[in-house]
C-alpha cells in the first residue's frame, strides 16, 4: 500500500507535537515504522489519507461498538452541537445519562461525569480516600489507568508498549503509598492484607485486562478481591472504561456477578466523544463535593455533545442488546485463527472475552504481566505490517486488546482470516 501521504503528514506533525502523536499508544513505537494518518471512518472501516481502506479492530481503543459514524449517533451529536457546544452549567441530558448508567450498572447508585478515563480514575481515587481516611492504594502489574501520577507504577498500554512503566516526573513521593501486585496471584494478595489490611483505603483493577493484551482473571481472583476488600473495610474500584457497556450491557460486573464499591467508566458512555464518569454507592458518592468534603470538579464535566452521543449509544445497546452477536463474530474469529496457527505450528495464546480479544505469540498461558511479556514482539510486528498491507489494521502494540463491533460482519471476519494465514505464511 502507498502511505506516503501518511510519511510526509508524520513528518510535519513531529515539528509540533512531541513524536509526531498525542498520545502515545498512536506512535507505532512498539511495531517499527510511521503512523497512519486517518482522513475518516464508517461503519467497521477506517481510510487513511492516501485513500486505503482498512477493517478496524481497534474502534478508537474501544468506544465504537456500534461502529463508526453510526447514524442515530450521529444524528443527536449534531443536533446537540447545534444548540452549544458547552455551557458550563447543569443540563437535564446529564441527569438522564447518569439515571440510566445507574439503571444498567446495579452496584452504581450515584455517578459523576468528568472528561477523560483518566480524571475518572483519579477521582475515585480522591473519594475513596476521602471515604476510608486511608491511603494506600493497590493495584495490579500490567493494569493502566490513566496518566495518573500515583498509578503509573507497572503500568500497561502505551506505557508497557514503549519500555517506560513509570515515568520521569512523577516525583517518589507520588507513589509512596502505590502496592503493585502481579494479577491473578491470589497468594500475594491475601499476604498484603495480612500485613497491611487495615492502611489500604482501595484495591482498583481492571476486571477483565485490555492494557496487557487481553487478560482474563480467575473468578477465585475476583471473588478473594471482594472478599478481602469487604473485611478489611477497603473499597473495590473497577476500572471498566474498556469493558463496561461492552462485554455485557453491564460490563464485566454483569458478566461474572461481582459488585465493587466505585465504578469508573469512559469510552462507550460518550459514543466516541471525550468523556468519563465515576460512580457507585449512595454513601460513598456523597463525601463528593458539593455534596460532601472531597473536592473534584471539571468545566467540561457532562459536556452536552458527548453526553447526548452517550445517551444514544447507551439506548441502542439496550434496544438492540447486540452482545450474543458480538461473541458469536468473536467465536468465528478465534476459531478461525487458532485453526491458522495450529496448521502452521506456531506457538501461539489466543484470549478472548466476547469483542474483546488479543493473539499473543507464545506457548505460556498468558495471565498476568510476566507471561505476557514472554510474548514474541518481533513477530507480533512482523504480523501487524503484513496485517495492514492486506487492509486489517490491528492494535499497533503487542500489549493492546483488540474490539469488534456492530458493524462487522461474519464476512469481514473472513476477510480477516484470510489475511491472518496469508500474514503467518512465511514469505
Amino acid at each position: 500500500m502507498d502511505r506516503t501521504k501518511s510519511k510526509i503528514a508524520f513528518e510535519e506533525a513531529r515539528k509540533v507535537i512531541p513524536g509526531g502523536v498525542n498520545s502515545p499508544a498512536r506512535a507505532f513505537g512498539a511495531v517499527g515504522g510511521i503512523p497512519i494518518f486517518i482522513e475518516r471512518a464508517h461503519g467497521p472501516f477506517l481510510y487513511d489519507i492516501d485513500g486505503n481502506r482498512y477493517i478496524d479492530y481497534i474502534g478508537s481503543w474501544g468506544p465504537m461498538i456500534l461502529g463508526h459514524a453510526h447514524p442515530k449517533v450521529l444524528e443527536v451529536a449534531i443536533e446537540a452541537a447545534r444548540g452549544g457546544s458547552s455551557y458550563g452549567a447543569p443540563t437535564c441530558r446529564e441527569t438522564e445519562l447518569a439515571e440510566l448508567i445507574c439503571q444498567i450498572v446495579p452496584a452504581v447508585e450515584m455517578v459523576r461525569m468528568v472528561s477523560s478515563g483518566t480524571e475518572a480514575v483519579m477521582s475515585a481515587i480522591r473519594v475513596a480516600r476521602g471515604y476510608t481516611q486511608r491511603a494506600v492504594i493497590v493495584k495490579f502489574a500490567g493494569c493502566y489507568h490513566g496518566h495518573v501520577d500515583s498509578l503509573l507504577v507497572a503500568a500497561g498500554s502505551s506505557a508497557l508498549t514503549h519500555g517506560v512503566p513509570s515515568s520521569p516526573g512523577v516525583p517518589e513521593g507520588a507513589t509512596r503509598d502505590t502496592v503493585v501486585l502481579p494479577y491473578n496471584d491470589l497468594e500475594s494478595l491475601q499476604n498484603l492484607f495480612q500485613q497491611m489490611g487495615d492502611r489500604i483505603a482501595a484495591v482498583i483493577l481492571e476486571p477483565v485486562v485490555g492494557n496487557m493484551g487481553l487478560v482474563i482473571p480467575s473468578k477465585l481472583f475476583l471473588d478473594s478481591l471482594r472478599r478481602l476488600t469487604k473485611e478489611a473495610g477497603a473499597l473495590l474500584i473497577y476500572d471498566e472504561v474498556m469493558t463496561g457497556f461492552r462485554l455485557a450491557l453491564g460490563g464485566v460486573q454483569e458478566l461474572f456477578q461481582q459488585s465493587p464499591d466505585l465504578s469508573v467508566f469512559g469510552k462507550i458512555i460518550g459514543g466516541g466523544y471525550p468523556v468519563g464518569a465515576y460512580g457507585g454507592r449512595r454513601e460513598i458518592m456523597q463525601k463528593v463535593m458539593p455534596a460532601g468534603p472531597v473536592f473534584q470538579a471539571g468545566t467540561l464535566s457532562g459536556n452536552p455533545v458527548a453526553v447526548a452521543a452517550g445517551l444514544a449509544t447507551l439506548r441502542e445497546l439496550q434496544r438492540t442488546s447486540p452482545f450474543a452477536y458480538l461473541d458469536k463474530l468473536g467465536e468465528q474469529l478465534e476459531v478461525g485463527i487458532k485453526l491458522i496457527l495450529h496448521e502452521l505450528k506456531l506457538p501461539y495464546q489466543f484470549n478472548r472475552v466476547g469483542s474483546m480479544w488479543t493473539l499473543f505469540f507464545t506457548d505460556k498461558a498468558v495471565i498476568d504481566l510476566e507471561s505476557a511479556k514472554s510474548s514474541d514482539t518481533d513477530k507480533f510486528s512482523q504480523f501487524f505490517w503484513r496485517m495492514m498491507d492486506q487492509g486489517v489494521y490491528l492494535p499497533c502494540s503487542q500489549f493492546e486488546a483488540a474490539f469488534l463491533s456492530v458493524a462487522h460482519t461474519p464476512e469481514i471476519i473472513e476477510q480477516t482470516l484470510k489475511a491472518v494465514r496469508t500474514a503467518l505464511v512465511d514469505k
